[in-house]
């Protein structure tokens, strides 16, 4: 009787709010009808109040305190097995929709991860008459692609324990404030010198070493545990969708009368514009906020298991998180993961430019086609990694399945990227690379919450360093290898390679379970 009593609920919930949710007699989420959009709401009210107060063994006091709630605000209590499916909800004037507050937080993440890939890209596309005009060598490209990493290799640990002790909001709105200043100044340090623009650089990349841990807390706060990777797939999302946005306007807005310094100028424009709503509209912790309804606040703590924050002044126990395997699993996909993105991110416009002949312009269309798809990928792969945890698989299945996707994919294709012989052929396997290496959102980007998270914050930095490091030893191999054998294949295939070995160390040594 309850199963049918359940799905009879299911349904009606579905056919008068638009999205289905799963439905038991213990918890229930909240919904209101609003202004009469039915010429029968009152007939409809009342079934709600009878199925009820059948679900509570409706008593006479039972049945009295329902329906003062019905007359005070037609609330109905629906349960969400300790998630929200996307039910609009809020405390917005009758008769208007509110997006739950989750929503908001992911979608402004998105548009800060979306500015800090951007504002990279800038220089990918900027180097090539920033080159032309000073008479850099391919080897000097290299190291000027990689300034930004210098001092992102030291901002990642300190971010990733700054966040794990003062939360997210003030750590990636320091980051955003710091990085569009250092973008801000990039066209007049290039113009000065090179030690300048270097340091520049190195300093935008100490800005941008927070974003990552800040965006992995802010997530795992505001999002219960099977929302979380589809969370992440969005706000990684943004970021992948950075690319497309540089790579497209920046010699756009170039070749207008601003010049070069016209992208450096927008984008951190729009870094201290986003700066402004984040502050305003987000809350560290759902339990801070002060627009959150209590519906939307329960289905969050109860979709996730409350882990304390470190003690004030302890120090991470490095020597405890690096004595186990899983650490290092995590370390090596980060490694590995950073390798190849940095490869492609730094060098793809150079690398159609150089082996096809394509113009600039042309080569940022090309460059940016595959980052476009892997921002839909990333959520593709997001959603099913959550279907799967839903589904009655372990989260070592799911991480294990995803970062399988996320390295074997990228690394056949590029090894098939050797043989293209057209930019619209190589295009097409950049993006299965970048499209496939996506899922690793889902894999090894997950599972620092997973292993560790009392200290996710700091173990995210520990290997977003080591990989930061193998992205600057890649960028610049790039460049001497494209300098020493005049050809981008010998450095495809050792990428490739890569991929393949790190995805059987994954696979053998990572797990889903709680470690720390």
């Amino acid at each position: 009787m309850a199963t049918a009593t359940t799905t009879a609920v299911g349904s009606k919930s579905a056919s008068f709010g638009g999205i289905s949710s799963n439905l038991s007699t213990t918890h229930l989420n909240s919904l209101r009808f609003k202004k009469p959009l039915f010429g029968f709401r009152h007939d409809i009210d009342r079934k709600w109040v009878n199925l009820s107060l059948s679900l509570q063994g409706g008593g006479g006091r039972g049945r009295e305190a329902v329906l003062e709630r019905e007359r005070r605000g037609g609330l109905v209590r629906c349960m969400a097995e300790g998630i929200g499916r996307g039910i609009l909800e809020g405390r917005g004037q009758e008769g208007n929709f509110v997006l739950p507050e989750r929503f908001k937080v992911v979608a402004l993440m998105a548009c800060a991860m979306c500015l800090c890939n951007a504002d990279r890209v800038v220089m990918s596309v900027a180097i090539v008459p920033l080159a032309a005009k000073h008479g850099w060598s391919s080897s000097f490209l290299g190291i000027v692609q990689s300034s930004f990493l210098w001092g992102y290799i030291f901002s990642s640990v300190i971010g990733g324990a700054l966040v794990d002790k003062y939360g997210g909001k003030k750590v990636i709105a320091w980051g955003v404030f710091l990085w569009s200043l250092a973008t801000l100044l990039t066209p007049w340090a290039a113009n000065h010198s090179t030690m300048s623009l270097l340091a520049v650089r190195a300093f935008f990349g100490l800005a941008e070493g927070v974003a990552m841990p800040a965006m992995n807390i802010i997530l795992s706060r505001w999002f219960p545990c099977n929302e979380r990777a589809t969370a992440v797939g969005l706000s990684m999302g943004g970021f992948h969708l950075g690319n497309v946005v540089g790579l497209v306007l920046t010699p756009m807005v170039m070749s207008s009368s601003i010049g070069i310094s016209g992208p450096f100028f927008l984008f951190s424009s729009l870094g201290l514009l986003w700066l402004t709503s984040w502050t305003l509209r987000v809350a560290n912790d759902p339990q801070d906020s002060c627009s959150i309804s209590s519906s939307e606040l329960s289905l969050i703590q109860e979709g996730k298991s409350n882990v304390p924050p470190p003690k004030k002044g302890e120090l991470p126990p490095l020597r405890l998180l690096l004595s186990k395997m899983p650490t290092w699993a995590i370390i090596f996909a980060n490694i590995t993961n950073n390798w190849g993105y940095f490869v492609l991110l730094s060098w793809m416009p150079v690398y159609f430019k150089t082996v096809f002949n394509v113009n600039l312009k042309q080569a940022a269309w090309f460059s940016a086609v595959p980052w476009g798809t892997m921002a839909f990928s990333g959520y593709v792969a997001g959603a099913a990694s959550d279907y799967l945890i839903k589904a009655g698989y372990s989260l070592t299945f799911a991480r294990k399945a995803m970062q399988s996707i996320g390295f074997i994919g990228p690394g056949v294709a590029l090894l098939c990227l050797n043989y293209a012989k057209s930019p619209v052929v190589a295009s097409v396997f950049i993006t299965v690379a970048l499209s496939l290496s996506a899922f690793s959102q889902a894999g090894f980007l997950l599972n620092m919450q997973d292993i560790a998270p009392q200290y996710a914050g700091f173990l995210h930095g520990i290997s977003n360093s080591a990989g930061t490091l193998a992205a600057i030893v890649s960028t610049i191999g790039t460049g001497y290898f494209v300098q020493w054998l005049g050809s981008f294949q010998a450095f495809l295939t050792v990428t490739a390679c890569l991929y393949f070995l790190t995805a059987i160390f994954w696979n053998i040594f990572a797990t889903g379970e709680r470690v720390f």
